[in-house]
């Protein structure tokens, strides 16, 4: 196996300084003992990778492809390796933080001071909004997000799951009655979340899958905060996260209605670049999400196994292009909330 990445590692150098002679000096040894190992991969491979003259080296067409795989194979193993030597140490430096605003605002923030008490090194920047971004090209080391992901090269680490709950204040239900279906929210005044200058339909999880419900109402808002406290106000029915709603339904505030038409679920995930786990910052952060999601589980949001994997689910193999990594769902709340 070693020998193999020796030989490799002989092609590659080979291939961009042009000789085995320069390919030797960067790796201190002989010109000989590189075009040795180049020989020996040839004949594991039985393909001739270069063309020899006197005077130049040039890949051969099963060469170039191969080659070009290689490169990008040496360059995961050295980042491999590097963050493995990092993994030894202790955790510290910037580690960048992207997160959906109120989950950030609700469950992520408040539990940044037991984190930095724990790596006093680790020094977070922490940023909520609501679109999605390229973690690669913006720098950030971890985005938390909810929704339902897409092909994507980062990785996922589940954290949990959040329930949408309709939910009005007990002075609006005494005034205009309790709804007993959904269909009954037609004649209901319903607060949703505006999109694209129209609001969301609520949704419902039943035994038949997912169904929305059109609302209409006096007022609607962009944001999930506000919502609550016109709700709260006695001006209609909203649906909320359960961790949003939940101190609202605590102080009696709000209560829920129709939960016996089903609650649709939304994961919540962490992702991140490949290999950036390994970095002992990140590593240390995804684990101190996950306890905090297992923690306030019991409250509502559902805690995930925290298991890896690619943003669709799959193992950790084939990548796609980041840009497909969007959530897309007719009720979507994750680029919003």
């Amino acid at each position: 196996m070693l020998e193999g990445i020796d030989g490799i590692r002989c092609l590659v150098l080979s291939v961009e300084t042009g000789s085995f002679a320069a390919a030797a000096r960067k790796l201190g040894v002989t010109p000989s003992a590189v075009s040795r190992r180049v020989a020996l991969l040839e004949r594991e491979l039985g393909v001739a990778l270069l063309a020899r003259t006197t005077r130049s080296l040039r890949l051969t067409h099963d060469g170039q492809a191969f080659h070009d795989r290689c490169v990008r194979a040496l360059a995961e193993l050295d980042e491999a390796r590097d963050a493995i030597a990092h993994a030894k140490k202790r955790p510290s430096g910037l580690l960048r933080v992207e997160t959906a605003t109120n989950l950030g605002r609700t469950i992520v923030g408040p539990s940044l001071p037991r984190f930095l008490d724990r790596h006093p090194d680790v020094q977070v920047h922490l940023t909520l909004r609501d679109q999605l971004v390229d973690p690669v090209v913006e720098g950030v080391d971890v985005l938390v997000r909810i929704g339902p992901l897409a092909s994507s090269s980062l990785i996922a680490r589940k954290l949990g799951e959040t329930r949408l709950l309709r939910c009005a204040s007990p002075g609006y239900l005494r005034k205009h009655g309790t709804p007993r279906t959904p269909a009954d929210l037609a004649s209901h005044r319903c607060l949703g979340w505006l999109d694209a200058g129209r609001p969301r339909p609520f949704t419902f999880s039943g035994e038949h899958g997912t169904y929305t419900q059109e609302i209409a109402g006096p007022c609607h808002v962009n944001d999930a905060d506000v919502l609550a406290q016109l709700a709260a106000s006695g001006r209609g029915i909203v649906t909320l996260f359960d961790f949003l709603a939940r101190g609202w339904l605590e102080r009696g505030e709000l209560v829920t209605v129709l939960d016996e038409h089903g609650n649709a679920s939304w994961p919540i995930h962490a992702l991140y670049p490949p290999n950036r786990h390994l970095l002992p910052k990140v590593r240390v952060f995804l684990d101190h999400l996950a306890r905090v999601f297992r923690e306030i589980s019991p409250a509502g949001v559902l805690a995930g196994g925290g298991r890896a994997a690619h943003a669709d689910g799959r193992a950790l193999r084939r990548r796609a292009d980041v840009s497909t990594l969007t959530p897309r769902s007719p009720t979507d709340h994750s680029r919003r909330r």
